[in-house]
């Protein structure tokens, strides 16, 4: 499908990339990896033919359809979010016009036999087939389903989209180049902007997706969910294995240590034959072995072991001063801008050394409660404050807006610093990997990494109790949040983050905030224990719908057919709620003509559904009991009798299932 020949780019001196050979089947799902500037985004651009490369070339076939998603767009400001999305849907839109022209043209004809008249009903099954072929459905309930997916809510298809954040606007161009339908996808970054929720929905349409995907990503759970092949760029070569990331890491080491050790033997070797050839050179009777072992060499295939970009960020925070117990605490808050209430009720108490995770969806108020931390915004009611000796240090998610473009990269960090630590800019610079001329950059000029590392840079000048990060990987490739994550696992301050990363929060916070709905929920233990106890959620609302249906079933009409089923059920579940009679009967006619047997059964399955509604009533009240504060005691007891009830739930369930056959 695309084939990667012999391919060289170079700028100047520097080879960005040196003489590399892939190909890319159908439905090969591809992670291509590297550091921040290792050329990921060249090559991406390359093979879709909107860059040159400097020698070799990309092969892919003719009728293939691209889908490409870049890291930086431009965003239409004239549409609501419906009416962009349907964008998508323009060669069809142009198929359907030209249908309709053709309809008019024949309407007002009368040349039945001439050739243009035939010609015109040759177009017309033409367009009429590939319009059917490529409307599976209508292209509105498409768009809508993608969107609600990606996180929009239908409230929100009609909003003006120059209204909307970036991130918002970068997902109805995701939404567009899936509605596309391309034969392959081409995706840079494509979670910067998404949260859990929306990730997790476009993890499952990209295992379903039946194309080829090359996908760049510093997620590592994202890549090792969807692909199956990793690609690395370094230091211009690649590697390729036919494994997800986490297992080629391994896979890599394990090779590195061979070669090493093969090299070492190698040269040992080596080291040993030139010894003899020194030694016997001029001696007749060793001649036959020296010139032997001389051609031996020259014939010799050198190992040569891969070089390694083995340059990563140094970051150590300071210590952090003592503060007070209490480090931020939220009462009864409402939070919002003017008269718009964005998230109601918020009671947050964060204490010392405590490391916690703000998660949700966009615009459910995340990073607007981060301003009420930092003091930007303040309620519209109830309190919010910082607790006795705290010192704030805080990352924005918008570095774009937050750096001075018109600076230097040396110059952001020398305009704050004070006293000693203006002696070590030069130093602390390096530990994040600016160094020699890179110091003198414009911040106009640097990358979303290169931003993002100057930015957590200018934390590091201060010694900080409280770091607030909103959003802190965005744009780091992988080996760099690994160090970060590391860095902030070692700091001994206290610890409030936005992400939507599950593998950087796995380990790091104890304690996730959930933002949903207008409401924060507290969550005790890790980003894992959320993830699983939102599914669990979501299936107790699910078993709750099955039993809101089972309910409306027992107050149905006695007339209603047997045609008509249980919507909402599993079709093995599906049950007839009564006999079909060709003529009406009353109820008392319909009851002596059942059997016993039939009576019985029917008293069998009421006994069971009252029974799973009064274990859903008791799931309900347990739920409820959970998301109160408890001893780690009480709450393991509260989790096992949760996990009782559940189980004979799910067995009753079966059983309602059987006896409803």
């Amino acid at each position: 499908m695309i084939t990667v020949t012999n391919l060289t780019v170079a700028f100047g001196g520097f080879t960005l990339l040196d003489d590399i050979n892939f190909h890319v089947n159908d439905n090969d799902k591809v992670g291509l990896v590297g550091k921040n500037g290792a050329g990921k985004s060249t090559l991406l651009k390359i093979i879709l033919g909107e860059q040159s490369p400097s020698s070799g070339a990309v092969l892919t076939s003719k009728k293939l359809k691209f889908g490409y998603l870049p890291q930086q767009m431009e965003h239409a400001k004239d549409k609501s979010v419906m009416e962009e999305t349907l964008q998508a849907f323009n060669s069809l839109f142009d198929i359907h016009k030209k249908i309709d022209e053709i309809n008019i043209q024949l309407g007002n004809r009368t040349d039945y036999d001439s050739e243009a008249y035939k010609k015109l009903i040759i177009d017309l099954n033409n367009y009429t087939d590939r319009s059917l072929m490529m409307e599976s459905e209508p292209p509105r309930v498409q768009a809508e389903r993608v969107l609600l997916g990606l996180g929009f809510k239908e409230e929100e298809f009609e909003r003006s989209t120059n209204t909307l954040s970036q991130g918002w606007n970068m997902r109805i161009e995701l939404a567009k180049v899936l509605l596309s339908k391309p034969d392959a996808l081409l995706l840079d970054e494509p979670t910067n902007h998404l949260d859990i929720e929306s990730i997790q929905w476009f993890e499952d349409y990209l295992k379903n997706f039946k194309g080829s995907v090359v996908l760049i990503s510093h997620d590592r759970k994202f890549l090792d969910n969807i692909t199956k092949r990793t690609v690395e760029i370094m230091l211009g070569k690649i590697y390729d294995y036919d494994v997800p990331y986490s297992k080629y890491k391994i896979l890599r080491k394990e090779r590195m240590e061979q070669q090493r050790a093969a090299y070492e033997n190698q040269q040992r070797m080596i080291e040993k034959t030139e010894d003899f050839i020194a030694r016997f050179r001029y001696k007749p009777t060793k001649s036959n072995q020296v010139q032997s072992r001389i051609k031996a060499l020259d014939k010799l295939d050198r190992i040569e072991v891969d070089l390694e970009d083995t340059s990563t960020l140094n970051v150590k925070f300071p210590p952090a001063p003592r503060s007070g117990n209490v480090v931020f605490k939220c009462e009864d808050a409402q939070v919002g801008y003017g008269e718009k209430i964005i998230v109601n009720n918020v009671n947050i108490t964060v204490e010392r050394g405590e490391k916690v995770a703000f998660v949700g969806r966009n615009g459910e108020g995340k990073t607007t409660l981060m301003k009420v931390i930092i003091n930007e915004l303040t309620p519209i009611t109830g309190s919010a404050a910082l607790g006795y000796n705290v010192s704030l240090g805080y990352y924005a998610q918008n570095q774009e807006d937050i750096l001075d473009k018109n600076d230097t990269v040396y110059g952001t960090l020398d305009k704050i610093a004070v006293g000693d630590v203006r002696t070590k800019l030069r130093d602390i610079l390096a530990a994040f990997l600016f160094r020699g001329e890179d110091i003198d950059k414009k911040v106009a000029v640097l990358s979303g990494g290169e931003r993002a590392r100057l930015a957590m840079a200018k934390l590091i000048l201060k010694p900080y109790n409280l770091l607030a990060l909103d959003e802190p990987t965005n744009h780091m490739d992988i080996l760099s949040k690994d160090v970060l994550k590391q860095a902030l696992l070692s700091y001994d301050g206290t610890l409030i983050m936005v992400s939507h990363d599950r593998d950087f929060l796995d380990g790091l916070v104890s304690k996730v905030y959930e933002f949903k709905d207008g409401r924060v929920r507290e969550h005790l233990g890790g980003i894992q224990a959320y993830l699983e106890h939102n599914k669990e959620e979501r299936e107790v609302a699910e078993h709750k719908e099955d039993a809101k249906i089972i309910r409306d079933k027992k107050n149905a009409s006695p007339g209603t057919k047997k045609s008509e089923k249980i919507t909402g059920i599993n079709p093995s579940c599906e049950q007839l709620i009564s006999p079909d009679n060709s003529t009406k009967k009353t109820d008392s006619q319909q009851f002596r003509a059942e059997s016993k047997e039939v009576r019985k059964k029917k008293k069998e399955i009421e006994k069971c559904e009252n029974e799973i509604a009064d274990l859903d009533h008791q799931l309900s009240e347990t739920e409820i009991e959970l998301s109160a504060k408890h001893t780690t005691e009480e709450l393991t007891k509260l989790s096992e009798e949760y996990q009782r009830i559940k189980s004979m739930r799910d067995s009753k369930m079966e059983e309602w299932m059987k006896l409803s056959e």
